[in-house]
């Protein structure tokens, strides 16, 4: 079952969050630096999320087995 239909799924929430979270930043003297971290949070999660469930579903080394005969 390999799909790339979560990652565009997860990229789809987490764009929403991003809007959300620009949208609704509380004004005031570091709104910037706030919604920055906010977004830069949210692609840094999302990347590492993204990364991980790809090198599962493509693995560099595949499964090897080692047979001793005696």
């Amino acid at each position: 079952m390999a799909s790339i239909l979560p990652i565009f799924l997860v990229f789809a929430v987490v764009a929403g969050l991003m809007a959300l979270a620009t949208l609704f930043t509380p004004k005031g003297p570091h709104q910037i630096v706030i919604r920055t971290s906010l977004l830069i949070g949210l692609v840094a999660c999302y990347l590492l999320w993204m990364v991980t469930y790809l090198a599962q579903l493509h693995p560099l080394i595949g499964a090897t087995s080692h047979i001793c005969s005696s």
